[in-house]
């Protein structure tokens, strides 16, 4: 199989150094890629693109690299070509038809030659020739030089005639890392997960950074999801994958902060943190999945007062697009089934939350707040390379048990906020109901009389069945969740 890659158009219309420097990291990163499926591969760079050839390779290892060129940034486009010398038009015409006259059957067609070197004749003149024996020999098939069904691709370089069999579209973008390293703020959604690719795409090696709020299991699936998103775009470049064990500032942030100002005020905690972890890592720009008006905590009152609490450059590649376009996206991607299967953490949700923070207002806000909590899950985050995490990419996420009747003897632990329990109280007819706030139960739970068997409940049984992992981490092997 032979391939010819083409760089970007951007790529093309960079200064000669600039081209330069650019196209070699581009042959660079498609040597790694290629060369990790099949070890004899060829690379060959050339000023207009570059040329990959694996002699002798099955055709399905050859449909992988295929796929696989696909996904790497600052490829415009690829083509499958056979290769001949050139000899003169009918051996030319000959070539083509091999590998065309079939595949116009039926159809309208069109001929289009690209040509350089030096010969006595045009690349018109050639297209009339090919294109008119193709008309005669395939009585079906009908010339259309306007809106041709098909268009019949082939190059000539001084005497090699390279007929394209197969055209493929490539990623576009920019080769990596052409671009400054970057930290993505990653949660396993859709938004953050589309973030994180549009970045790659432009040439940036993108780091990983995930708030940790509901335990192992929203951590397995953090993690499965950004080493999908490295492997598929990026796995050309070795890139940090940092867990930060947010609950303890959740947990302070329950306490000490208004209700309304919650969510603003998490997002401050968050980028606060993620610029703390940029700077020891030397990355200088943060990348969020925020879009403008989604939520409460993304308007641009909202989104400029979680800006002034870091220097850092905050990037947001969806702040125009709106959620349908965002899921769109994750699809074309390969994020999608690991979004959609992402529990949503439900845990730091005003029930009024401000669309209109006053800076003043947060920061007297926040001036009650423990900031050694949030220094302390900084120093405490773990940081790996994502390449560690095939391994427990792997791992099958625990399936809890849950139930929807409940034995006489049940007692039944109720992990909403205080806030949720005050409006909807959760009365069970002959159930024992005990209130204990999600981010209090790690430590509460060990004060229960542990010969009875527990039962948590939440609204949407996600935080349930996250606290109730953690409480068998815990060796709380025993409790199970309850759904109404």
């Amino acid at each position: 199989m032979r391939l010819i890659v083409k760089y970007h158009p951007e790529i093309n219309i960079k200064s000669r150094s600039v081209r330069k420097r650019f196209s070699k990291l581009l042959e660079s990163n498609i040597r790694v890629i290629v060369k990790r499926i099949y070890e004899s591969a060829h690379v060959i760079a050339r000023w207009s693109d570059v040329v990959i050839e694996t002699p002798d390779l099955s055709r399905e290892l050859e449909l992988e690299i295929i796929d696989a060129v696909s996904r790497i940034p600052g490829v415009d486009q690829y083509n499958e070509v056979v290769e001949y010398p050139f000899v003169d038009f009918d051996t030319a015409f000959k070539d083509v038809a091999r590998h065309w006259q079939s595949e116009i059957e039926g159809k309208t067609f069109c001929v289009r030659i690209k040509r350089s070197g030096t010969h006595d004749f045009t690349s018109s003149e050639l297209e009339r020739y090919i294109g008119g024996g193709l008309n005669q020999a395939v009585e079906s098939a009908k010339v259309s030089l306007r809106k041709p069904e098909i268009t019949v691709k082939a190059e000539l370089r001084e005497d090699r005639f390279q007929v394209i069999k197969t055209h493929h579209k490539g990623l576009g973008g920019m080769p990596l890392p052409t671009q400054e390293d970057v930290l993505s703020l990653i949660s396993g959604g859709f938004d953050s997960g589309v973030a994180t690719y549009h970045l790659m795409r432009r040439g940036a090696r993108t780091h990983f950074c995930f708030f940790n709020l509901g335990g192992k299991e929203h951590e397995i699936g953090v993690k499965q999801v950004s080493y999908e998103i490295w492997k598929r775009y990026s796995s050309s470049h070795k890139t940090k994958f940092i867990a930060v064990d947010f609950d303890p500032v959740v947990a302070e942030i329950l306490t000490k902060i208004d209700n309304g100002l919650m969510g603003v005020v998490l997002k401050r905690m968050m980028m606060r943190a993620a610029s703390q972890v940029a700077d020891r890592l030397g990355i200088k720009a943060l990348v969020t999945g925020e879009s403008l008006g989604q939520v409460s905590s993304q308007t641009l009152t909202n989104l400029n007062v979680i800006d002034r609490v870091t220097e850092t450059l905050i990037l947001r590649p969806l702040i125009h697009l709106d959620k349908a376009e965002i899921i769109d996206t994750s699809r074309k991607i390969g994020t999608h089934d690991f979004a959609a299967a992402m529990p949503e953490y439900c845990g730091v949700i005003s029930k009024k939350p401000t669309t209109r923070a006053v800076l003043s207002e947060i920061i007297a806000a926040e001036s009650n707040f423990d900031m050694s909590i949030l220094d302390d899950a900084v120093n405490n985050a773990d940081v790996m390379d994502i390449r560690d995490i095939a391994k427990q990419a792997a791992e099958e996420v625990q399936e809890l048990e849950q139930v929807t009747e409940l034995p006489v003897d049940a007692v039944v632990v109720d992990v909403r906020s205080p806030d949720e329990t005050d409006d909807s109280p959760l009365v069970l007819e002959g159930i024992e109901v005990i209130e204990i706030p999600f981010f209090k139960l790690a430590t509460k739970f060990g004060d229960l009389d542990q010969s009875k068997p527990y039962f948590l409940y939440c609204d949407r049984g996600v935080m349930s069945r996250l606290q109730a992992l953690l409480l068998h981490e815990n060796g709380f092997k025993t409790v199970k969740v309850y759904r109404k």
